[in-house]
């Protein structure tokens, strides 16, 4: 029985512990935060636990609904900032999505540094991470574009200003992106 006990347990713990989603694919440890609350968008469409004391806003508009979230007690080159958004448009994840994607972002003078399709919340999904300038900080940008349904998809992004521990801060952004709940698809 004790043995069956001390089994059972680490099971779960490894289990629960296991890299998902994109944190996988980038080799990322589960950062563990403290103090979540559930937040839900304007239209009911989707859920994120983020950290209580982050600030928060919400969008809406008739095609979209979107949280935004940042750890405001730190300072922009140290902090994370995440932007959720629900939009009733479908994403077609074929090339000529991949080519407009390329060149909006080299009008923004940002340089891809991945791309990679991949599963996230079980729907066809993929990522996109850039690197540029904006102002006067260097800056990082990972878009993960997620087909919901035919009708619906998302993106997922997540913005890291500075040089300083960029992949902990990607990491620790994508452990909150992975715990989206979708209300409906």
């Amino acid at each position: 029985m004790k043995y069956g006990f001390i089994f059972i347990a680490l099971l779960l713990f490894f289990s629960c512990n296991k890299k998902t989603g994109i944190s996988k694919h980038l080799n990322c440890e589960t950062t563990e935060f403290k103090n979540l609350e559930k937040v839900e968008d304007v239209k009911n469409l989707f859920s994120v636990d983020f950290p209580k004391n982050w600030k928060i806003n919400l969008y809406q508009d008739e095609i979209q609904s979107s949280i935004f979230a940042a750890d405001t007690t730190k300072q922009l080159t140290e902090t994370i900032l995440l932007d959720v958004t629900f939009i009733n448009q479908k994403i077609n994840l074929d090339e000529s999505f991949l080519l407009k994607q390329e060149q909006e972002n080299l009008v923004n003078n940002l340089i891809k540094i991945k791309t990679k399709e991949f599963i996230f919340l079980e729907k066809p999904s993929i990522y996109m991470i850039y690197r540029g300038k904006k102002g006067k900080f260097s800056y990082q940008i990972c878009t993960i574009f997620i087909q919901i349904n035919e009708e619906n998809s998302m993106l997922a992004k997540t913005e890291i200003y500075g040089d300083i521990h960029i992949n902990n801060r990607f990491c620790s952004a994508f452990s909150l992106l992975e715990n989206i709940k979708l209300n409906q698809e």
